[in-house]
Order: C-alpha cells, then sequence, then structure tokens
C-alpha cells in the first residue's frame, strides 16, 4: 500500500488545490479468495484438540510369568543333596559288620565242636580197647584233637568276619560313592533349574520385545492419523507459495473544491500581468 500527498497554487484563473491519492496492490480477486479459505480452514483445524495417543508397555509374557514362578520355587535338589549328605556321613562312621554276619555261622561252629567231641569219644574207645585209657598217649590225642576242634571253629568264626568285614567295607564304598552321586544330582537340579530359567526369560523378553515394537508401531499410526490433515495443510500452503501470482491495482483521489473568491482574484492578477507586460514592449 502506498501513500501519495499532492497539492500547488494556481494562476490564471485558479487557486491553489491540494490532495490525498491512495493505491493499494491487492492480489487477484480468484487467488486471494483461495488463500483466505485455506486460512479459515488452519484456524478451524487449529481450534479442535490433536488426540495424543497414550504411551503403553507390553506387559510379562506367558513364558516370563512361568520363569518368574519357577525363580520363586526354593529348595530344588534339596532332597537329594540332603540324603547324599547323610550317606556319605552315615559312611565315614565306618561300617556295621554285623550286618554282614553268616545267620548260620553258629550252625557250622555247632558242627566243628560236635564233630570233634565224637572224635574225642571215639578216641577213648580205642584207648580202652587198647587198655590204655588215661594213659599219657591218650592224653597226648585227647589234647591235639582240642586243639585241631578249636582251631577249625576259630578259622571258621574268622572267614565269617572276614567275609562280613569285606561286605560292609563294600557297602561303606557304595554308600560313600552313592552319597557323592545324590549330592552331585541335588546341584545339577539346580542347575538345570536356573538354566531353564534363563532360558523362560530370555525368549519371554523377545516376544515382550515384539510386543512392545506392536504397541509403538500403533501408535505412530494414530499419531500420523492425527496429523493427517495438517500435512495436506501443508501441502496446499507449499502449492499456493510456489504458484505465480498476479497483482491489481486500486487508486483512489480525494481533493477540495475551488474557491469562487481566490479564483477571481487570481484571474485579476493574471490580467494586470499580462496588461503590465504589454506597455512595456512598446
Amino acid at each position: 500500500m502506498s501513500f501519495i500527498f499532492g497539492g500547488g497554487g494556481g494562476g490564471g484563473g485558479g487557486g491553489s488545490t491540494s490532495g490525498t491519492q491512495v493505491s493499494i496492490a491487492r492480489e487477484a480477486p480468484e487467488v486471494e479468495s483461495r488463500k483466505l479459505a485455506l486460512y479459515d480452514q488452519a484456524a478451524k483445524l487449529a481450534s479442535t484438540p490433536v488426540g495424543i495417543p497414550a504411551f503403553n508397555v507390553a506387559g510379562p509374557t506367558s513364558l516370563e510369568q512361568t520363569g518368574f514362578q519357577r525363580a520363586g520355587t526354593t529348595g530344588v535338589g534339596q532332597a537329594a543333596t540332603t540324603a547324599g549328605i547323610g550317606g556319605v556321613l552315615g559312611a565315614m562312621q565306618g561300617p556295621n559288620i554285623n550286618q554282614f554276619l553268616n545267620p548260620f555261622q553258629s550252625y557250622v561252629t555247632d558242627e566243628i565242636a560236635r564233630q570233634g567231641q565224637m572224635a574225642q569219644n571215639q578216641l577213648s574207645a580205642q584207648a580202652i580197647g587198647a587198655g590204655a585209657f588215661g594213659g599219657a598217649r591218650e592224653g597226648i590225642q585227647r589234647a591235639e584233637l582240642q586243639r585241631a576242634t578249636q582251631s577249625n571253629i576259630g578259622q571258621a568264626l574268622a572267614g565269617g568276619f572276614q567275609n562280613a568285614a569285606s561286605l560292609a567295607a563294600q557297602q561303606q564304598g557304595i554308600q560313600q560313592q552313592g552319597g557323592q552321586l545324590l549330592g552331585a544330582l541335588g546341584g545339577q537340579q539346580q542347575a538345570m533349574q536356573q538354566a531353564d530359567i534363563a532360558s523362560l526369560l530370555q525368549a519371554g523378553g523377545v516376544q515382550r520385545a515384539l510386543g512392545q515394537q506392536a504397541l509403538d508401531a500403533q501408535r505412530q499410526t494414530a499419531l500420523a492419523r492425527e496429523y493427517e490433515p495438517y500435512q495436506r495443510l501443508e501441502f496446499l500452503k507449499g502449492i499456493m507459495t510456489n504458484m505465480p501470482t498476479s497483482q491489481s491495482a486500486v487508486t483512489a483521489t480525494t481533493a477540495p473544491g475551488t474557491n469562487p473568491i481566490a479564483q477571481a482574484a487570481g484571474t485579476g492578477i493574471g490580467a494586470y500581468a499580462a496588461y503590465n507586460m504589454a506597455n512595456r514592449r512598446f
């Protein structure tokens, strides 16, 4: 928009004039109307609140929940470990030989003693038949026979004890090895449970990450839909900004009316000046 001010004095029949001229440069009417419509549309859109979607967090998956439950279960492998410790402690206390003694050992010794007694009786009968009963020879033979009987009984008892001791030692070794195996089994059960928990949490974590990505994608989609009208307005704005424009000019001029007295005075002064110029020439 420009403002032009002008004024002047006159002679010869007119008085001074002054006025104001206003020039306004505007775009073509059809372009201007489209821009105003776009502005109205933008103002209406801006007055409507945008629905911002909430942030959502993916919860624990079923695999993770199973892992949490197993992690809360304590004492896995404790029974095997306790039994193993008891077995090792029992083996350290020494073997119980009595439980491995032959329950028929007494029958063996009784049989040896019976056979010895029979031999003693036979020896006495022989001595009586020979008329040497109670003699020195009979005494020696009787003592030798008794010693042999006792020796056989001792050997039988020693053999039974050694067998029982061997069996007890074997049981002690088996019990100790079994206790160690049970203790190791308890540790393996605990390690296996921990490995299972780690696998469940790892797999569940992957599932939860995928679920979180899906929630984030849904939010981004909803947010893009909310702002889609603004993108269309920005697109139209770019088109109108880059399109060629044309202008039209409107000029308005205002001037005051002529004063008759000033006009007459001006006319008289002009005639008087012309008369003086004519007289000077002659």
